[in-house]
């Protein structure tokens, strides 16, 4: 198998819908979890890699499985043997025959040289959205419980930024997406990433997975402690 497509960034920065389009763009993403109230048109995650990989190496490296409080340290990452064997397995037995495929997974950039390592030569795209709009969103999704208050969530955001500077600066092939452009109207780098990773773009893909009232409901200001 080609190595993947990885999707990945901040929790509530619209993961599921960057990754909706470029399922819908020609990538095969095996199983993946059906939409609910956070996100109606689906999360586009693959049950079994996230349940029966991922989040139990997050509790295996002492980390919270949610991907919330406590976070993984790069320092703290332990070994993950056959790590591509088993998703390629996952994914084959999905109905997965050939050309491009995907995982989404906030958490991925967590533990990204564990995933680097199994795919060296993986395309990452990171989604990004501004840190007030996440905040506020994480404040408003019942699924987000580590902090009651934005100074925590700055936190964390800081943390998975830190990520993003390292994957970039060790030469992995990066793609930043930031979806308000598209929700907006702008397709221009949507565009250009869907065709850097080998899909074909659609504009009424873009329109029928960008929810705007949905997406844009975490955009008001939050009230930050004096």
């Amino acid at each position: 198998m080609i190595d993947p497509i990885l999707i990945t960034g901040c929790a509530r920065s619209g993961t599921s819908m960057t990754a909706g389009i470029m399922d819908h763009c020609g990538a095969f993403g095996g199983r993946t979890i059906p939409g609910g109230h956070a996100n109606p048109k689906g999360f586009f995650e693959n049950r079994e890699i996230r349940e029966n990989l991922l989040k139990p190496y997050l509790i295996l490296c002492g980390a919270d499985p949610m991907g919330q409080k406590p976070l993984p340290e790069l320092h703290h990452l332990l070994p993950l043997e056959n790590l591509r064997a088993k998703v390629e397995t996952v994914i084959k037995y999905h109905g997965y025959k050939d050309g491009p495929w995907y995982y989404k997974g906030a958490k991925l950039c967590l533990v990204w040289p564990i995933w680097h390592k199994a795919f060296p030569d993986a395309k990452w795209v990171i989604v990004r959205r501004n840190d007030e709009d996440i905040i506020n969103s994480c404040m408003k999704t019942g699924f987000m419980r580590a902090y009651r208050d934005p100074e925590g969530w700055q936190k964390w955001i800081d943390h998975h930024k830190k990520r993003f500077e390292e994957m970039k600066e060790i030469g992995l092939q990066v793609r930043e997406v930031w979806p308000t452009k598209f929700v907006e109207g702008d397709h221009s780098e949507i565009r250009e990433t869907v065709e850097w990773l080998g899909l074909t773009f659609d504009e009424k893909i873009v329109e029928e997975i960008v929810v705007p009232n949905r997406f844009n409901r975490g955009s008001a200001k939050v009230r930050r402690a004096s």
